[in-house]
């Protein structure tokens, strides 16, 4: 298997090349290239079997590549975000791993090209037949939000994070180091998103997660207060009707 590499962190592709050996002493790296220009030019020339791609390039995204090439080699995108991931998929992208790579991911990955090619010519897969495959319809919730704050991007695992919050017609994260991250959802767009086995709309402000409920509080034979970790400075009241569900959400 020839495998071109695009990757403009010479670690990263180091890495990634001693990590595609680990898993198949026969896969053979025909190229390593970090520019655009570069990639073009060879792509020009030469078709791989299989093509590894980061997507953030010194000299910009590298679908500029398919814009500029025709190309109908398989790709693996590997980048440090994944607000690109859709994109991928309209340029002949049979997965997406976000780094840093790991060894088993990568390994699944492989295997994944290797199953896909003994079955058909990959190029010819189109893109509603890829998510088919790829995407894994028992767990469509979101696993992370992505964030620009000025010129950093930040990633937010779901794992770390304790509720949202609605406040002066922003909504923002609230993680369980005590962070305030403004982003842009709806409470009404998160609820869509957001797994319901852990996560519970208690009012009009907040969207929890189970963990971070600290305590409750039975007020009175319809009316619930909870206790949040990170704490809150308000006290949160559940109505009649919410109480209700909230009881019927934490009995599953």
């Amino acid at each position: 298997m020839n495998v071109l590499i695009i990757e403009d962190e010479q670690i990263a592709s180091k890495r990634l090349e001693q990590l595609l050996h680990q898993i198949d002493g026969t896969i053979n790296i025909a190229a390593k290239i970090c520019t655009i220009r570069d990639t073009v030019a060879w792509l020009s020339a030469n078709t791989p079997d299989l093509i590894f791609s980061d997507i953030q390039l010194s000299d910009g995204l590298c679908f500029k590549i398919f814009e500029k090439v025709e190309v109908n080699t398989p790709i693996i995108f590997t980048t440090a975000f994944d607000q690109y991931a859709i994109k991928a998929f309209e340029v002949n992208s049979i997965d997406y791993l976000l780094k840093p790579v790991d060894i088993e991911k990568l390994s699944q990955s492989v295997e994944k090209y290797k199953k896909l090619s003994g079955q058909q010519n990959v190029s010819s897969i189109n893109i509603e037949s890829l998510l088919t495959y790829f995407v894994k319809k028992e767990d469509p919730y979101k696993k992370r939000f992505v964030i620009s704050i000025g010129p950093k991007v930040k990633i937010i695992n779901i794992e770390d994070i304790a509720f949202f919050y609605a406040q002066d017609k922003s909504v923002f994260i609230q993680t369980r180091t005590s962070k305030n991250i403004a982003i842009d959802h709806s409470l009404e767009a998160l609820e869509k998103i957001l797994d319901p086995e852990l996560f519970f709309r208690i009012n009009r402000k907040y969207i929890v997660h189970l963990s971070s409920i600290a305590s409750i509080y039975t007020i009175s034979r319809s009316r619930i207060k909870i206790t949040l970790n990170p704490s809150v400075e308000e006290d949160i009241i559940l109505s009649f009707n919410r109480s209700r569900n909230f009881k019927n959400w934490l009995n599953k």
